[in-house]
């Protein structure tokens, strides 16, 4: 449904820049950044508010650190691998409840990874555990974690396993880390001490697919992070499984809750062996970057990532800006890397005017390169036509 609030496209306008990162070239400034270069091209006038906006992916504690005095801590965890060492860094503000802020994409996520390497069978989640555990040991009496752009699909057991966690076949030895022996699990025992007790934990959602299934985590991400069909499949069952006895032994269903799917279950995992409630990523971090505020006073709000697709309107930060825009009568531009819906699709879902920054049949290697100048041509393309709708009564 369209915003009916009059707006204006006159020289003096104010447009809100909200995009996300766009993953291997820019983050979630440099492409506002990029935006408003462009918009300053057509609108030199304007009045251009930037709001580097995440979703609970890449870029989400970044954006959350802005609003806060926390300071970084570093320590050696497990990587995306197995016997895979990976500098660990998250965010710790003391005060009457200390905080952490800690983003799984840093020590398990995708972008850790060459495609080659890219094995969800084996990749864990052990090392975002390993910082929970730090945390804690520091006195968080709160985490928040944001778990998108994973490389894994382990359920969160990895993770569980770093907090004291353990995860035994039916002769009782341990089950090996990774995605792959998910359907080995005969029991699960919890840890003596548990290290999370006190800790109120909130996981910040990228998506709000469920754990299995045609919408879960292993058939709708899995081939992105490495799994072939066969493998998919594998995930998938293994992930229904860990679901089944974490059922039955722990007495929670966590298979068709929206977001247990998010960062290959980590979602249900984080529910399950951490008590943790899950949100929506990109609400905290509109919230955190005062959105609504800077909406109330807009003509225009411009967000968009990568790829602008189906997945984008569930969960990711175009959806969340689009509500927003909504309620506050602004009309919405996206601007992405690559654009799959189609015109229609897009109006309907509350987006007004698209641009994709990469023009057709360019290679992704070059679009990489040439984001900066992709974006903000792609931005100014975008301000021009919203001008020209508005000046032939289109788009009001």
């Amino acid at each position: 449904m369209e915003p009916t609030a009059s707006w204006s496209a006159e020289p003096g306008a104010t447009i809100v820049v909200a995009m996300d990162a766009f993953r291997d070239s820019l983050n979630a400034s440099a492409a506002c950044a990029a935006v408003a270069r462009g918009i300053r091209s057509v609108l030199p006038e304007a009045s251009i508010l930037e709001v580097p906006m995440a979703d609970g992916g890449e870029g989400t504690a970044e954006a959350l650190w802005r609003a806060t005095d926390a300071e970084p801590i570093e320590l050696p965890v497990a990587g995306p691998l197995p016997r895979v060492q990976v500098v660990g860094r998250y965010r710790f503000r003391p005060g009457p409840i200390p905080e952490a802020l800690i983003e799984m994409a840093v020590v398990n996520g995708l972008a850790l990874l060459a495609p080659a390497d890219r094995d969800p069978l084996r990749t864990s989640t052990r090392g975002t555990g390993m910082l929970m555990a730090d945390a804690a040991a520091r006195g968080a009496r709160h985490i928040r974690l944001a778990i998108g752009g994973s490389a894994t699909v382990d359920g969160g057991t990895g993770a569980a396993r770093a907090l004291g966690w353990r995860f035994e076949d039916a002769r009782g030895a341990e089950v090996p880390e990774g995605g792959g022996a998910l359907g080995r699990i005969h029991r699960i025992l919890s840890p003596d001490a548990d290290p999370l007790s006190g800790v109120t934990v909130h996981v910040l959602c990228d998506v709000d697919n469920p754990l299995v299934g045609p919408h879960g985590a292993a058939r709708v991400f899995g081939p992105q992070k490495g799994a072939d069909p066969e493998q998919v499949e594998q995930l998938d069952t293994g992930l229904a499984h860990l679901a089944d006895r974490i059922q039955t032994e722990l007495g929670l269903d966590v298979r068709d809750l929206p977001g247990a799917g998010a960062a290959g279950g980590l979602g249900a995992g984080a529910l399950a062996f951490m008590g943790a409630d899950l949100v929506s990523g990109v609400d905290a971090v509109m919230e955190a970057g005062g959105l609504a505020t800077a909406l109330a006073t807009a003509d225009l709000v411009i967000t968009g990532e990568g790829a602008f697709d189906e997945q984008s309107l569930h969960g990711k930060v175009v959806s969340g800006v689009v509500r927003e825009a909504r309620t506050a009568g602004v009309r919405v531009g996206v601007v992405a890397g690559s654009v799959a819906l189609v015109a229609a699709g897009a109006r309907a879902a509350g987006v007004a005017h698209m641009e994709a920054a990469a023009p057709e049949g360019l290679p992704l290697a070059e679009a990489l390169v040439r984001a900066n100048e992709l974006v903000e041509a792609a931005a100014a393309r975008l301000v021009e036509r919203w001008i020209e709708a508005h000046s032939n009564g289109r788009d009001g």
